[in-house]
């Protein structure tokens, strides 16, 4: 286990905080952003409402981000966490926006949120499924789902003219360089700030190179104040249905990427806690749609930000929630974040997502070497990259088969707990004080919710 630099209770001094705190906006702000640009563009949304949409998105990611790493009562798992709206819910809510637009959509996530919420007082039980052997697997998974992402971006971006341009490669190479080097060599504060260093040099030779484009941020206006039920909401029945089966699919993907980052925070993550957890993603959620902004989650790629810099701070990413918010209030701070080139984000993302990679291979080289462990992360892996690999794999299945599996992550944890569950050779079932202990946990939520 490599040793961090800053714990999860740890305080940096505030300069310190707010630049390690830019490393995570950097991770995470171009996945929030891209959203509500997608759901926008294929409902054909007016420009103006396009950007309420996305200030939206930014505002209650900050907002719920801060709840996530500080806790309110029950709500929010005090782990570094960073929550912005989720691909998960992509599918469904343009499948639904189609019919009933935003205010379907909004209606429907508010409503959805419920199984999320629900889901919560569950989590002891859930985290039984999850021994050593089927947690390894699904951080693995998180880190083999995400690294193609990353090499979409050193390439000059999915579907970009110009990808695979050896100009781009050589610029995320540059990068990848640069943040090795300064996390194996650097001493502190420059170790723990490798991927904005480096990214901020890679930076600098993008502008020499010319391959920085300030459109967005001529277009962008300074300030734009909260607009909650902009759009206003409905309630289709149907759209509910949808969001609420893309709601459970995230509770698994939430769950395997808080036990990724108990691994790298070195904290346990207990069925209480996980309980806190699932509860501030449905809680954000509602929250969110109230805020007129597609449901939030908690995003995997910043657990590579962890493993990497060794900053475990919640105080820190804390931080990261407040550059959201900022971000939503003056959209064009958000414009100038998305001016880094795709090959930037490319070199520190593999480097990121390979970490994940690292910390789950480490995981599994714990468990115990026979036959039945060698099979559930044989096939788990396997099913997972198979979906991460070839997606169109699905294509000829019914839409509701390609909500449930079409992540990785959610094809290698489902695969991975089953085959635990049904081989033969299980492990002996927990003791009953455990399951007491369990019990007593519930209670203890609901009693503080009360």
């Amino acid at each position: 286990m490599n040793p961090l630099l800053f714990r999860v209770e740890d305080r940096p001094p505030v300069l310190t905080s707010l630049l390690l705190a830019a490393q995570h906006l950097l991770a995470a702000l171009g996945g929030i952003i891209a959203v509500p640009l997608v759901i926008g563009g294929a409902l054909h949304l007016p420009a103006d409402q396009l950007v309420a949409l996305i200030n939206a998105a930014l505002l209650g990611s900050g907002i719920v981000t801060i709840i996530q790493c500080k806790g309110v009562g029950p709500v929010g798992i005090r782990l570094p966490c960073v929550m912005g709206t989720s691909f998960a819910f992509v599918g469904a809510a343009i499948s639904v926006g189609l019919e009933h637009g935003v205010p379907g959509i909004l209606g429907s996530s508010l409503v959805g949120s419920l199984v999320m919420i629900v889901g919560s007082f569950f989590m002891p039980t859930i985290r039984k499924l999850f021994p050593h052997t089927v947690t390894g697997v699904v951080v693995a998974m998180i880190g083999l789902s995400l690294v193609p992402v990353a090499i979409d971006w050193a390439a000059g971006g999915a579907h970009s003219a110009n990808y695979g341009d050896p100009v781009n490669l050589g610029i995320a190479l540059l990068v990848l360089v640069l943040v090795v080097g300064l996390v194996q060599f650097g001493k502190g504060i420059i170790s723990a700030s490798a991927i904005v260093i480096g990214m901020f040099i890679g930076y600098l030779v993008c502008l020499a190179l010319g391959k920085v484009d300030f459109s967005q941020v001529h277009h962008s206006i300074v300030f734009a104040l909260p607009q909650p039920l902009h759009f206003g909401m409905s309630f289709p029945p149907s759209g509910i249905v949808a969001m609420s089966i893309a709601y459970l699919v995230t509770i698994v993907e939430t769950t395997g990427t808080f036990m990724a980052l108990g691994s790298a925070t070195q904290t346990e993550v207990t069925g209480k806690r996980l309980s806190r957890g699932i509860l501030c993603d449905g809680v954000g959620s509602a929250f969110a749609s109230l805020m007129s902004s597609p449901p939030v989650s908690t995003f995997a790629q910043n657990v590579g930000v962890v493993s990497l810099t060794g900053v475990a701070s919640r105080h820190v990413v804390a931080f990261t929630g407040g550059f959201l918010m900022l971000a939503g209030l003056f959209p064009i701070l958000g414009a100038l974040v998305v001016t880094v080139p795709q090959p930037v984000l490319g070199g520190a993302g593999l480097m990121m997502f390979a970490m994940i990679i690292s910390a789950g291979i480490q995981m599994l080289g714990g468990v115990e070497h026979n036959k039945r462990n060698g099979l559930i992360i044989a096939v788990a892996i396997g099913c997972g990259l198979a979906v991460t690999a070839r997606p169109e794999l699905l294509s000829k299945l019914p839409g509701f088969v390609k909500e449930v599996f079409g992540s990785g992550i959610t094809v290698g944890a489902l695969v991975a707990v089953l085959l635990n569950l049904l081989l033969p050779g299980r492990p002996a079932e927990e003791s009953a004080e455990e399951e007491a202990q369990h019990a007593v946990c519930i209670e203890e939520i609901a009693s503080e919710i009360a």
